[in-house]
């Protein structure tokens, strides 16, 4: 096994910047959720922005909501750098004192699985810096209905990293749009919060990653909220199905493979079993989307042979509405988990880890981008084409 090297290092000289913007009207990155793999969009964030591609909408469902914020949050300059520093904040020693941070002598398959193990016990009993601690007392033994009763670990250190690193103003002025999705504990009603209808506060960047019962549920104006991974890992409908409907440019950003080994032992169902509740199956979505984009499409072709006495009509006006020949370019970069990593992937938080999830990012983006077609306009009837390079070729 190659020992891991800088992002920086493994990605000099290999970006190819791009002259001037795509064709498209929006250009949006869309981030799952997937706690500690959330590194990999961190790479894949610094290979866009180095190949000159900004987004105009950054969408985002737990960790996910956490990236967009910092993303979002800060001046296109300063971006990678905050990412950094937050990821560099969570993955940090738990202990203390104690010379925590993996080895570079662990090479191999077997010695990494033992270390990623070592580190996500570590997270479990400690917690991760600036994210997330254990309650000093067991939830059982708290008075109920306080958050310390309904949940393992305290969030409010994730509350002040997160003043730290993100301007909240910037968010609220609206230069990039905002969106973070969670559930509605009473309701179960899947919401998003976004800068376009509400004022973001650090709050609901933690509400969409809430995820019980590890965490607490947020309260936001007398509602409670947990993380939107429980109904919808992404974002990709809420942004395709926008009332603005525009010519898009969509990055996905999985941390989860929809594709999988059917599992052997008991470690593997787990693994497999939280591969396939937040995976996104965007070929069932973008199929359904495909068919409404061919709809829209023979609802303005019908249109344009109405006489004018019909388009006064209130049922013209109506379905007028939902006409229309935007295109459409979603672009799939998946993590695509290493044989070492287990069921704990997800909350294992070591620097060695953190590091080569952002430059699996970096690399896949890098890799996709040289395949010029994932930024030319569709030409296909329907006006969707969706990708996925990194590793599988055009879908």
């Amino acid at each position: 096994m190659n020992m891991p090297v800088s992002p920086k290092q493994l990605h000099q000289g290999r970006t190819r910047r791009l002259p001037g913007r795509p064709p498209f009207d929006c250009i949006a990155l869309l981030l799952q959720g997937g706690g500690a793999l959330g590194a990999y969009q961190g790479g894949v964030y610094q290979a866009l922005t180095e190949a000159n591609l900004h987004p105009d909408w950054v969408a985002g469902i737990s960790i996910g909501a956490i990236n967009a914020a910092l993303i979002a949050g800060n001046p296109p300059e300063s971006r990678v750098e905050k990412l950094r520093a937050f990821w560099e904040t969570i993955t940090g020693n738990p202990f203390g004192g104690w010379a925590l941070q993996p080895p570079e002598a662990l090479r191999g398959d077997l010695a990494r699985k033992w270390s990623n193990q070592w580190f996500a016990t570590a997270a479990s009993l400690c917690g991760a810096p600036g994210l997330f601690g254990p309650r000093a007392v067991h939830p059982l033994l708290q008075p109920a209905g306080t958050p310390d009763a309904t949940s393992f670990y305290d969030t409010s250190s994730l509350k002040t990293t997160l003043e730290r690193l993100v301007d909240f103003d910037r968010i609220n002025a609206g230069e990039m749009r905002f969106s973070v999705g969670a559930v509605n504990v009473g309701t179960g009603n899947f919401v998003y919060f976004d800068n376009s209808t509400h004022k973001i506060r650090p709050e609901h960047v933690m509400a969409s990653g809430a995820l019980p019962p590890g965490f607490p549920a947020i309260e936001i104006e007398g509602e409670h909220y947990w993380d939107g991974g429980l109904v919808s890992n992404t974002p990709l409908q809420w942004v395709l199905e926008s009332a603005e409907r525009e010519d898009t440019l969509a990055f996905q950003v999985d941390l989860w493979s929809a594709r999988g080994a059917v599992p052997s032992t008991l470690g593997e169902v787990v693994t497999r079993q939280k591969e396939i509740q937040y995976s996104s199956r965007t070929r069932a979505s973008s199929d359904q989307f495909k068919k409404e984009q061919r709809l829209r499409n023979a609802l303005a072709d019908l249109f344009a042979k109405l006489p004018d006495r019909l388009r006064e009509t209130p049922e013209f006006a109506l379905l007028n509405a939902e006409a229309g020949r935007k295109v459409y370019n979603v672009i799939q970069l998946i993590y695509r988990s290493k044989q070492y990593e287990g069921e704990s992937k997800d909350f294992e938080f070591s620097s060695l880890s953190m590091e080569d999830h952002w430059a699996a990012g970096l690399n896949d983006t890098i890799r996709t981008l040289r395949h010029p077609e994932v930024l030319e306009r569709p030409s296909s009837a329907d006006g969707v084409s969706t990708f996925d390079l990194a590793a599988h070729g055009r879908m």
